[in-house]
Order: C-alpha cells, then structure tokens, then sequence
C-alpha cells in the first residue's frame, strides 16, 4: 500500500461529502452508508492499518499521539485535507474546528473509543472544539478537515 491508494479510497467519499452541512445528519448519513461493516469501511481500515504498519501513515510523534497529514486540501480531495493519528489511553491536545471535522473511528482493541465513539464516524460541525481522548485502548482516526482548518487552543 501506499498514499497513493488512501488517495484513491478517500476522494470518491470526498466527492459525496463535499457540498453538505457538517452535521448530525451527515454524521447518520456516513454510519448508514459508510459505516463499520461495509465495505468502504474495510477497504479504509485495510489502508489506514498498512499506512501505519509500513511507516508512511503517522510518521510524527508527541505526547503519546502519532500522527501526521497525509494530504493538505485539494481539488481531488475536495478540498479536505487528511489527517490521522494513532492514539491509545491518552488525550490529545485541545483545538478548535473552525469549518468542522469529520472522523473516521479505526478501533485497534475492540473496547477503544474515541471521543466516547467506537467504529465509525464523528461530526463536529463548524466552530466546535474539543481535546481529542481514546479510552480502552488503541485506535486510528482519519480526520478530514475542510480547507485543512484547525486551530490548536487551551481546553
């Protein structure tokens, strides 16, 4: 694997997303149609665990958190950018979402949540904050940022 085929995984989903509110019914929406147990969700785990297992997923670390992002905004990518970390039993730092976020819960341990969430997905609409947490062990999270805005704040 390479980011070459999370490119490819992502930017037809990007496609779908790109034009609808950040919201809880995007939120419904993405477990509904992409949630754990289809296939879209295998195919993103499958690249999201490679990516990690070969080195180019996650390459920066701090504070117990790997991480790093993938791909800045773009037109193929619908202007989100892509980021994803690897966290286990720790709180991440605090920020801001100044246009929203969208996350893709990849539970290594089967009782990790993040942000109180298992598998599947978490819409923080625009303006919202939070200190990202994963509870119960391992887990990915892929995040989609539009226009790749994040602000880093104190809680």
């Amino acid at each position: 694997m390479e980011p070459a085929d999370l490119h490819r995984a992502l930017a037809p989903l990007t496609a779908r997303i790109a034009r609808r509110p950040l919201d809880d019914a995007l939120q419904d929406w993405l477990n509904a149609e992409v949630g754990a147990g289809s296939a879209e969700f295998a195919r993103l785990r499958r690249v999201c665990e490679a990516g990690v297992a070969e080195g180019w997923l996650c390459q920066r670390a701090g504070g117990g958190i790997r991480y790093g992002r993938v791909f800045k905004p773009e037109p193929a990518l619908h202007d989100f950018s892509v980021d994803v970390v690897d966290m286990a039993d720790v709180v991440g730092p605090h920020h801001a979402h100044p246009n929203g976020e969208i996350d893709l819960i990849l539970p290594l341990d089967a009782a990790a949540r993040f942000d109180g969430c298992a598998a599947g997905w978490l819409v923080y609409g625009p303006g919202t904050a939070h200190a990202p947490t994963v509870t119960g062990g391992r887990s990915l999270v892929l995040y989609l940022l539009p226009a790749g805005a994040i602000a880093f704040t104190r809680g």
